[in-house]
């Protein structure tokens, strides 16, 4: 809920400024009045706030438009824009101001209306598409220079491969593989967002996904992802046999502990995580095929969870991972048989 109301209220704010000083800077002096100010920042606000719910919308229905080149994207996106902006400022003209449309309206302040939800649009959308390509917080973390010095902080990760790439890869053919793993990867990001989780890497046939960690606030979102990733997958399957010829599965490994985080690169930058709780991680998700499970979590991940978190927990006792001196604790969880 807080994820879409606190932009929601951010924009609701910005719109009424812009709305005043849309008065402000084309209107005549006899209309400067205060009920016009009023109206004005209100129709601002409503406008920003459409143009937002549009952008949601696209984010959970326009799945069909994302897959389509950027620029044919820009191009629709600016197009249903320009149609919802000229319909909202027709509707409001009508509904705050209590009259009909007026010649002198439709031929300067309309069009001038038009202009300027565009061109503010450019921004919404210019941030919009940063945010789907580097990551909200990552981003955040650029704009601020977070990461500029090294920093120690608590993190959940998820390690999380396709099972069988390369023998996909020689049965179907290397191009046939990308566009499976490109399918995959953008039908499970949903999952990963709605569980506050952040794509950090994706990596091969690998994504690598991140949680901030709070040890006082234990919570099953982590593992819930998880397995909200293995629904839609089986939702998706006749859909995969339709087109591949096979359905996706995967393997995943998560654990808890210190990263560190630095900004890495100049010409390209992006936020790099190292440390030991990366590499156990990468080696949980190895370990799976060893283990036969596909879902393995530390001990570390397991006490962020709630006491009783209502998953089917599988010790495996002491394990020693690949490339590592100290033995972990290791554990498959599973779901709990539905009575």
């Amino acid at each position: 809920m807080r994820r879409t109301l606190t932009p929601m209220i951010v924009l609701a704010v910005f719109g009424l400024l812009v709305g005043g000083l849309f008065r402000y800077a084309f209107d005549e002096s006899n209309e400067a009045s205060v009920a016009n100010y009023v109206r004005s920042a209100f129709e601002g606000a409503a406008i920003t706030l459409i143009v937002w719910a549009t952008h949601l919308y696209l984010a959970a229905r326009g799945g069909w438009l994302r897959q389509r080149p950027l620029v044919f994207e820009l191009i629709v996106r600016s197009v249903m824009l320009a149609v919802i902006v000229a319909v909202a400022a027709v509707v409001l003209e009508i509904v705050l101001y209590g009259h009909g449309l007026e010649a002198k309206w439709i031929g300067d302040t309309f069009l001038k209306i038009i202009g300027v939800g565009l061109l503010l649009s450019i921004p919404v959308t210019t941030i919009y598409e940063l945010i789907r390509m580097i990551g909200g917080r990552t981003l955040l973390s650029i704009v601020l220079g977070r990461y500029r010095q090294p920093v120690r902080e608590e993190r959940v990760l998820l390690f999380l491969d396709l099972v069988g790439s390369t023998m996909l890869a020689e049965a179907m053919g290397e191009l046939r593989v990308q566009e499976l793993l490109t399918r995959f990867f953008f039908d499970i990001d949903d999952a990963i967002v709605s569980h506050g989780g952040e794509v950090h890497a994706y990596v091969g046939d690998e994504v690598i996904v991140t949680w901030p960690a709070n040890a006082g606030e234990p919570s099953r979102r982590y593992l819930d992802c998880v397995f909200a990733i293995e629904d839609h997958l089986a939702k998706r399957a006749d859909h995969y046999r339709k087109e591949f010829g096979v359905v996706p599965a995967f393997r995943a490994g998560m654990h808890a502990g210190p990263v560190v985080i630095a900004e890495c690169g100049d010409s390209r930058r992006q936020i790099a995580y190292f440390g030991d709780t990366v590499n156990v991680t990468a080696r949980l998700q190895a370990h799976c095929k060893e283990a036969g499970r596909p879902l393995l979590v530390s001990g570390e991940l397991l006490r962020l969870l709630p006491s009783q978190p209502n998953f089917a927990i599988e010790p495996l006792g002491s394990t020693q991972l690949r490339g590592r001196a100290a033995a972990i604790e290791t554990f498959a969880v599973a779901r709990r048989a539905s009575s």
